[in-house]
């Protein structure tokens, strides 16, 4: 199984890259949708990691995988500003998918 990125810019890209993971940058909803249905279709991609602005994009959609998908694992990362996330991010990702507030 490989590691796919998909990003909103260039550095995260070549950051991924220099570590080994592979990945294309996007630059509209449209092509980010696209690619996310590709990799969700390649049985070869069993991590697939999103910048958080990539995720902002297609919330719905990317919440919906996270739920419903059992492969790849969807991982959210944030980019080389640092993170737009509050500090309790895990809690407040279960209380939108379960609805338990911890």
């Amino acid at each position: 199984m490989k590691s796919f990125l998909i990003s909103d810019n260039r550095d995260t890209f070549i950051g991924m890259r220099l570590a080994g993971v592979n990945g294309v940058v996007v630059h509209s909803k449209e092509e980010a949708s696209d690619m996310i249905k590709k990799c969700i279709s390649d049985n070869e991609i069993g991590v697939l990691i999103l910048t958080e602005k990539i995720v902002d994009m297609l919330k719905d959609e990317v919440m919906r995988l996270k739920l419903k998908s059992r492969k790849p694992l969807i991982i959210e990362i944030p980019d080389r500003h640092g993170t737009s996330r509050g500090y309790d991010t895990i809690s407040t990702y279960i209380k939108e998918s379960v609805g338990i507030k911890i």
